[in-house]
């Protein structure tokens, strides 16, 4: 299982409701290049983001599907991506000590299709640093929930 984390500075709540806009996905996403539809009730445990992953005219159309959900915490995924497999995705989101953000992890692990059969530290190597970029844009995304609005002064979402 890989195992990625990153300091945002924002609460939980911010950062979940990145997590609970489906579509928001395809610009955090490393990979993702288009949400295609987001079920209704998405993030809730059965509800599926469509996606379409990589460049076109040769995009790859699948689905993640939400497995378990604790809002402000947890989000459990299970993410398919065409024949190379699927992985189950763990984003657990706790808040710092001292107030000033959130510790967000994210555990990733091939749990079927071929890419099971890619050694652990090699799918490391591969993925390690796609998760750690996917983080940082979740990040900014969370931020910039918190920050105010242009010429309001207050806290909005853009």
């Amino acid at each position: 299982m890989m195992k990625t984390v990153h300091v945002v500075g924002t609460s939980p709540d911010n950062v979940f409701a990145v997590l609970a806009d489906g579509w928001s996905y395809a610009g955090w996403v490393v990979g993702n290049s288009h949400i295609r539809d987001v079920d209704e009730g998405w993030p809730s445990v059965g509800t599926r983001i469509h996606h379409s992953a990589g460049a076109w005219p040769t995009q790859i159309e699948d689905t993640t599907t939400v497995l378990a959900v604790e809002p402000g915490r947890l989000l459990e995924l299970e993410a398919h991506l065409w024949v190379l497999g699927t992985a189950k995705v763990r984003l657990t989101l706790s808040p710092l000590h001292n107030g000033t953000g959130t510790q967000v992890t994210m555990e990733e692990e091939v749990v079927g299709g071929p890419a099971r059969l890619v050694p652990a530290v090699v799918q490391g190597v591969l993925f390690g640093p796609r998760n750690k970029e996917s983080l940082a844009r979740l990040g900014d995304l969370a931020v910039g929930r918190d920050a105010p609005s242009p010429g309001t002064g207050e806290n909005e979402p853009r």
